[in-house]
């Protein structure tokens, strides 16, 4: 039986650092052409008009945390994957720290189940790492699994890696990319008290930059990019938070020969610390949103490349553990839905070309996970593709919010862009805040 055709018509294609008017035809899971102007050669093309939209590569989203199992109370995959779609995610790389953990090969399969039935977007798992279970992470099979996470300053869920000894030993012998949240544990703790010295629990927000400072970040990021260096690990340091960490990445070489590279998230691109006082806790990340000096450098090292990929650490809590009190409210909040409409925001503001966000959010992810036949519009790759309608103001309310925990950071914001279709694997699965009835997720695989 001849695989399914739809043609793309009349779309504006961004891809691999340019924007040309043509038609993509999509045969089965894949591309099969891309082109100035293709013709339907049967009638059983499906043909469809794009109206001079943006096509843009699927984002792949190397970061986030949906919660499931153990928490799903605050978000599950279902529900998160649903609300990435419509935000032009179609792959996200999930963390391990759900309950139980993902540092065992059982555990880890067990999520690859979960997701297999559930999910909306295509998916990938990190492996988590512990200060005691190295011969497990040397069983994991690098052609289906994205990657090893180390949290060497501990986050929800506490799977903090700080044996210095077993550290070396995990980057001397791991093949994979290791991906770390880089916060100095003691510097933290020693700011905490000072803090709570004065203020007891109830500390104002504004001071958690203060608390889990620049200091930390550095400290950690200078330590573990000085390990990578001795051992020769290929090292991903996660979501940048302060200027002065850009200056320990290089644009030196191409992003495919890195052994060394760096993400930053939406929340640090968006927020500086002047929005803590209007957002309060909803704006509490690990690690902290910082001043807007700090936020110039992330942006001048994203477009100058020392900064690699643009990614969410989406992690929803539900609204009433947010509303605490500082000690007692979670760090983290839900993103995946709203970030590729921020980029496109920040392309209006003039801060950033379509071209650069698609490298950053959509090529560059791909890169640097060599995640198999994704990430880019060419013939051959599947055909994860988004249109984007720049010229078609939305703001967020609850009403549209699809989140589980059913609040965003970005509530009242109007975007100029919306995601209006997503296509995955070659189906069209969300159209105008709608989902059509067909999941359509396939777990990534590995170029390794």
């Amino acid at each position: 039986m001849q695989p399914k055709q739809v043609l793309i018509k009349n779309a504006k294609i961004v891809n691999e650092g340019s924007i040309f008017e043509g038609d993509i035809l999509i045969e089965g899971d894949f591309i099969k052409e891309v082109g100035e102007s293709i013709s339907a050669k049967s009638s059983n093309v499906q043909v469809f008009d794009a109206e001079g939209k943006y096509v843009l590569p699927g984002v792949i989203d190397d970061q986030v945390h949906f919660r499931e199992p153990g928490l799903t109370d605050k978000a599950n995959i279902e529900t998160e994957s649903r609300a990435a779609i419509a935000g032009g995610i179609t792959s996200f790389i999930e963390m391990p720290n759900t309950i139980p953990q993902t540092t065992t090969i059982e555990k880890l399969e067990e999520k690859f189940a979960i997701a297999a039935e559930t999910s909306y977007a295509n998916y990938s798992f990190m492996f988590g790492g512990t200060n005691d279970n190295l011969e497990e992470i040397l069983k994991v099979d690098t052609k289906t699994v994205a990657a090893l996470k180390l949290f060497l300053g501990s986050s929800t869920g506490n799977m903090l890696v700080d044996n210095p000894k077993v550290l070396e030993e995990i980057f001397s012998k791991v093949k994979m990319l290791i991906a770390v949240h880089c916060e100095d544990e003691g510097t933290i703790s020693a700011n905490l008290e000072t803090f709570k010295e004065k203020y007891g629990d109830d500390i104002p927000i504004k001071y958690h930059p203060e608390i889990r400072s620049e200091e930390a970040c550095y400290l950690s990021s200078s330590k573990a990019i000085e390990l990578a260096k001795k051992t020769g690990a290929r090292l991903h340091v996660f979501h940048l938070s302060t200027g002065k960490e850009t200056n320990l990445f290089s644009n030196k070489i191409p992003l495919k020969d890195k052994k060394i590279t760096a993400e930053v998230c939406i929340h640090h691109l968006w927020f500086t610390d002047a929005d803590y006082e209007k957002k309060g806790t909803f704006i509490k990340w690990n690690p902290a949103v910082k001043t807007e000096k700090d936020q110039d450098q992330l942006w001048k090292a994203l477009l100058d490349g020392r900064i690699d990929v643009v990614a969410t650490d989406h992690a929803p809590h539900t609204l009433e553990e947010k509303q605490n009190i500082y000690t007692q409210a979670p760090s983290g909040g839900p993103l995946v839905q709203h970030a590729l409409p921020a980029m496109l925001e920040m392309h209006h503001r003039g801060k950033i070309s379509i071209e650069k966000v698609v490298e950053k959010m959509c090529h560059n992810p791909a890169i640097l996970f060599q995640v198999e036949k994704r990430g880019f519009i060419k013939v051959g790759y599947y055909a994860d593709l988004v249109l984007v309608d720049l010229n078609n103001p939305w703001t967020v309310t609850k009403e549209n919010i699809l989140y589980k925990c059913q609040w965003s950071p970005f509530e009242g914001t109007t975007f100029k862009s919306r995601i209006t279709h997503t296509f995955l694997n070659g189906e069209l699965v969300y159209q105008n805040f709608k989902f059509n009835d067909v999941k359509a997720a396939k777990r990534l695989t590995f170029n390794r």
